[in-house]
């Protein structure tokens, strides 16, 4: 018994003996220190030097990049070089509206406009045309007459997209179409229309963009006053007019002004209508009168008409006109002894007109397979047309803003002389004046301004 009791003894020594020492081991949670690991690990997470590596991710240095290189997109420098797109584009069209009375009561001085300026056209276009354009003409009847005028404007305008027009011929048509063009910044040059009012507005101040090849009513109602009173020595004049007409009313009003500022004397003075063809009763008046000489500036069908009759009548006092009776229909018999103020003579001798008469019948025929002699409608048309292609030419453009102050400035030779304009837009220019001789119009005198 005493035995087992020492073997307890000695069992509980042990397990003290063990009880203290075990907290030794315990220690030895290093594993549990092992969390080093945990420190460890950071060494891969810190190692996200291959997540640094998204210096692949930096790389979006090539979006910066893309973006710099996006460069060529600030290469619009082509689109730039787009302003030539005002400046007429190589190789585009230029148009180039006619407005001339092909129909209506004087066709005649259509086909001449027409086919004046359809020549300078042609000769632009065998060098190249203008700015690198070719020039294309749109021709519109007009008629002579307001509202078929109007409406050939808003077409050739609206429809065609003109820019440019040469026309019309007559005064009460250009007039309207002026007012048109103007509002909407289109260049007008009108080769024959002289009545003030084309390029005049109503303020007194020129239409920005309408001109004018010839001179104007007033200087050639002065003109055939002057060569009255000085070549003709007439000391009396009777005066015919058509009150409605805008150009003969004009020619009048400043023939007779004129006329009797240089001593002259005004013994009648008579209206009739365009539609009129029997002049009798206004003839009869005339005889009566006696004048030295007989003012008529109207067009050549009705000067055909009224010269007959007055031949008819015996009177011999020679008629004296305007522009207006420029025309290859006119009749030359009747009008004999007569004479009118004009802007152009085929027998000119300035190389200009030389060369102009040489071409013109080169391009076209009379009636009987001849070549065509041009008239003042003619050379007017031609004139007017490289005045608007030089001013084109000039400016680099065919914005109008740009051609409308080279036109201004402007100092060409035409073959109706050399041309400049003033400040309304007329041509300073001297005026010819033709004599109805045998059968034929030829030169009499030049009339500077």
């Amino acid at each position: 018994m005493r035995t087992f009791k020492i073997v307890v003894l000695l069992a509980l020594v042990v397990m003290l003996l063990s009880a203290c020492a075990a907290p030794t081991p315990t220690p030895a949670p290093k594993p549990t220190e092992a969390p080093k690991p945990t420190t460890a690990p950071a060494q891969p997470t810190a190692a996200p030097k291959p997540t640094d590596a998204p210096k692949p991710t930096e790389a979006p240095k090539p979006t910066v990049a893309p973006t710099k290189a996006a460069e060529p997109t600030k290469a619009p420098e082509p689109t730039k070089a787009a302003a030539p797109t005002s400046a007429p584009a190589a190789g585009g069209t230029l148009k180039i509206a006619i407005l001339a009375p092909l129909s209506g009561p004087v066709p005649t001085f259509g086909v001449m406009t027409r086919d004046g300026a359809l020549l300078a056209i042609e000769e632009w276009n065998a060098k190249g045309g203008v700015n690198g354009m070719k020039i294309q003409a749109v021709v519109e009847d007009s008629q002579c007459t307001p509202d078929p005028a109007v409406n050939a404007a808003n077409k050739v305008i609206d429809q065609d997209k003109v820019k440019f027009i040469i026309g019309e011929v007559c005064s009460k048509a250009s007039i309207p179409v002026s007012e048109i063009a103007n509002a909407k910044k289109i260049i007008q040059i009108s080769p024959t229309s002289t009545n003030t009012d084309v390029t005049v507005g109503k303020d007194g101040k020129a239409k920005d963009y309408i001109f004018r090849a010839c001179f104007i009513d007033p200087f050639q109602g002065q003109v055939g006053a002057k060569f009255a009173t000085e070549n003709l020595k007439a000391k009396t004049a009777f005066i015919m007019l058509d009150q409605a007409n805008d150009y003969v009313k004009g020619l009048a009003e400043e023939f007779e002004k004129a006329f009797v500022k240089s001593g002259g004397k005004v013994v009648g003075k008579e209206n009739y209508t365009a539609k009129d063809t029997d002049f009798s009763a206004i003839l009869a008046k005339v005889a009566a009168a006696k004048p030295d000489v007989i003012y008529l500036p109207d067009y050549y069908n009705i000067v055909n008409l009224a010269a007959k009759q007055a031949k008819e009548k015996g009177i011999t006092a020679p008629f004296l006109g305007g522009d207006g009776w420029d025309s290859s229909d006119l009749d030359l018999k009747a009008a004999d002894g007569g004479f009118f103020t004009n802007h152009y003579s085929p027998d000119s001798t300035a190389p200009e007109a030389v060369a102009f008469l040489k071409n013109f019948g080169a391009k076209y025929k009379d009636a009987k397979g001849n070549a065509a002699v041009p008239d003042a409608l003619a050379a007017l048309a031609y004139d007017a047309t490289n005045l608007m292609l030089t001013a084109i030419k000039d400016a680099g453009s065919d914005d109008t803003t740009k051609v409308k102050p080279a036109l201004e400035k402007i100092s060409f030779q035409g073959v109706s002389g050399k041309i400049t304009f003033d400040a309304l837009h007329n041509p300073v220019k001297s005026a010819t004046i033709l004599q109805v001789k045998g059968g034929k119009v030829s030169f009499a005198a030049q009339v500077a301004p």
